[in-house]
């Protein structure tokens, strides 16, 4: 987290109130993550990796580490807990079966899409105000920042 106070509304230079809205944004969306999680009964962090896990299809322990940057053993017991609950399964890989799947069960994860909609209808009517180019240009800053935020994650795991 930043020192500096930030500057007044309006003052200060384009960058630094964007970085002051994404850390606003940032918050924002911790906060609603936690409450969400806080009803379904989990964790924050494993409310957010079970979402990752969704958003990238059936994944080796491996994978899930990479796309999360949190250990082995982190990841171990993070899918040990959601399988625990019900959320996720482990499947043998149909390509290799010496692998072991990861795999969201749709039918149990419900409730908490459910949670999310309202958010995502919101969020749509926000995005519905920008041009194809303007969301081009948000698609591309959202996936590089995300990219940065995760390597900073596997880098303070390795510390």
């Amino acid at each position: 987290m930043a020192t500096k106070r930030p500057s007044q509304a309006g003052k200060g230079s384009v960058a630094e109130r964007l970085m002051l809205a994404l850390r606003r944004a940032s918050a924002a969306g911790v906060l609603h993550g936690q409450t969400i999680a806080r009803r379904a009964g989990l964790n924050p962090t494993d409310m957010e990796c079970l979402d990752l896990i969704l958003m990238s299809g059936p994944s080796t322990a491996g994978e899930i580490a990479r796309h999360t940057g949190l250990s082995s053993g982190a990841v171990t017991g993070l899918i040990d807990r959601l399988e625990k609950l019900g959320l996720v399964e482990r499947a043998a890989d149909p390509n290799d079966r010496r692998k072991v799947l990861v795999e969201v069960r749709q039918d149990r994860i419900s409730p908490l899409a459910s949670a999310f909609r309202p958010l995502e209808k919101r969020m749509q009517a926000l995005l519905a105000r920008y041009s194809e180019a303007e969301l081009k240009l948000l698609l591309d800053f959202s996936e590089r920042s995300g990219e940065i935020m995760l390597a900073r994650v596997a880098e303070l795991e390795r510390e």
